[in-house]
């Protein structure tokens, strides 16, 4: 069963940069990881303090197999500091 997620992060005052660049260096290897069917970054034009990751996996395996990536620990261990606020939500494909 596909899963298809929306994380929205929202930087700290002065962390736009480091945050765009945190979230930026996984666009390319999560894409090429197996199983990976949409991952993106998009950055709010009206509040650049915003963030969105869109993604969509093929099965719980392949969002498990990518939490367990090398890339992803590095993000996971380095983003706090630079965040006021995380959140996500599972959605539905309509189409």
């Amino acid at each position: 069963m596909e899963i298809t997620k929306r994380v929205t992060f929202i930087a700290k005052e002065g962390c736009e940069n480091k945050m765009k660049e945190l979230l930026s260096a996984m666009v390319e290897p999560s894409q090429a990881e197996e199983g990976c069917f949409f991952y993106e970054i998009f950055q709010y034009k009206e509040n650049i303090k915003k963030f969105m990751a869109v993604e969509t996996w093929a099965s719980e395996k392949a969002l498990d197999g990518h939490k367990a990536s090398a890339h992803y620990k590095i993000y996971k261990s380095s983003y706090e500091p630079y965040c006021d606020k995380k959140y996500s939500n599972e959605l539905e494909v309509l189409g």
